[in-house]
């Protein structure tokens, strides 16, 4: 391999970056999702200076554990950036750890973003993704990158539809030629289920409890819907501290009661659900009945989630293959054919 060759390989280690409110992913051209880690940056602040002690799964790791000199925070709130020198560090240390740190390595990058992103948000995910050395920025729809990834005909002449339920928003669009028809963003995800669990369980059994705890009784026992027989379904033991008597205690909670906690962000998924549908041009609501919804996001495996919205609309409703992955894939896959989706791209310049 000569100079030019050398040279020609080092500056083509393009990614895909999912920039997510709860983990970011990042696909690598030509070998795939390389990364999948936590959006969470733990700071230590000491005489006057902050300097990044953990990023990712360590960080993450010490949320509602730190002392008063560490801060452990998530630069994004609802699929944006919420502090800019934050998530700047926080992508340049994956763009890093992507790269096993080659100095020189500047990259073309593309970014998700939020359907409902304002042009003051989608600049600052575009200036923070330069800064951490990419030399071109490229924005993709979540939307869009979610039902390229789970294998929808978006470019075709027919009506798909998604919903991506991320961390911070859910989204739900219309596809058809390679366009959003029509979108819909709302700002309820994984982190709206997690503190309504935490509204719950104080309410319900005065346990106070934090959002790594709530996270780990949605995926245990969390339901859209209590279950049909009558009886609580599955269980799981949760810990916190009793806000009556300030001592740490245990209580069981069941799938039924954890349900009934979501109850009011199910019901927000499905009546956007429903506005989207009664906005979709009727040549492409007959595709979509044809063709079903696809649930994509961390949020689709929520359990029961897909009947709810099927009994809803009474329309077929799948859940795609790899749901927690198909924002990185979609991106990943716009990544590699570059020249002929440009199309559902935004560059930067």
């Amino acid at each position: 391999m000569n100079i030019f060759s050398k040279l020609g390989s080092l500056f083509s280690s393009d990614i895909a970056i999912d920039l997510g409110t709860a983990n970011v992913l990042v696909y690598l051209k030509d070998e795939g999702i390389v990364l999948n880690e936590p959006s969470v940056v733990a700071i230590l602040e000491a005489g006057g200076k902050s300097e990044i002690l953990a990023v990712g799964e360590e960080a993450k790791n010490m949320v509602g554990k730190t002392p008063g000199s560490i801060k452990a925070i998530r630069p994004l709130k609802d699929g944006v950036i919420a502090d800019f020198d934050v998530a700047e560090e926080m992508i340049k240390h994956f763009i890093r750890k992507v790269h096993n740190r080659k100095r020189f390595v500047s990259p073309r990058i593309i970014v998700c973003i939020p359907y409902g992103a304002t042009a003051v948000e989608r600049r600052a995910i575009q200036e923070a993704a330069e800064s951490a050395g990419a030399r071109r920025v490229y924005l993709i729809e979540e939307p869009m990158a979610a039902a390229i990834g789970a294998g929808l005909p978006v470019s075709e002449p027919c009506g798909s539809m998604v919903i991506d339920i991320g961390g911070g928003t859910t989204e739900i669009a219309v596809l058809s030629l390679g366009g959003i028809v029509y979108a819909k963003s709302i700002r309820v995800g994984g982190d709206k289920m997690d503190g309504d669990i935490v509204s719950y369980v104080r309410k319900a059994h005065d346990l106070l409890i934090g959002e790594t705890s709530a996270e780990r009784i949605k995926k245990a026992v969390g339901a859209a819907s209590v279950p049909k027989n009558g009886e609580p379904g599955r269980k799981t033991v949760v810990k916190g501290r009793n806000i009556k008597t300030g001592f740490p205690e245990e209580v069981e909670v069941n799938e039924a009661q954890i349900a009934e906690g979501l109850k009011e962000c199910v019901s927000a998924i499905v009546d956007a659900v429903k506005v989207a549908l009664e906005n979709t041009p009727p040549e492409l609501s007959s595709d979509i009945v044809e063709r079903g919804i696809v649930l994509t996001g961390g949020g689709a495996l929520l359990k029961n989630l897909d009947e709810v919205i099927q009994n809803v609309t009474h329309l077929s409703v799948i859940v795609a293959e790899d749901p927690l992955s198909c924002v990185a894939l979609g991106s990943g896959r716009a990544l590699e054919e570059l020249d002929t989706m440009k199309g559902v791209l935004n560059s930067s310049r």
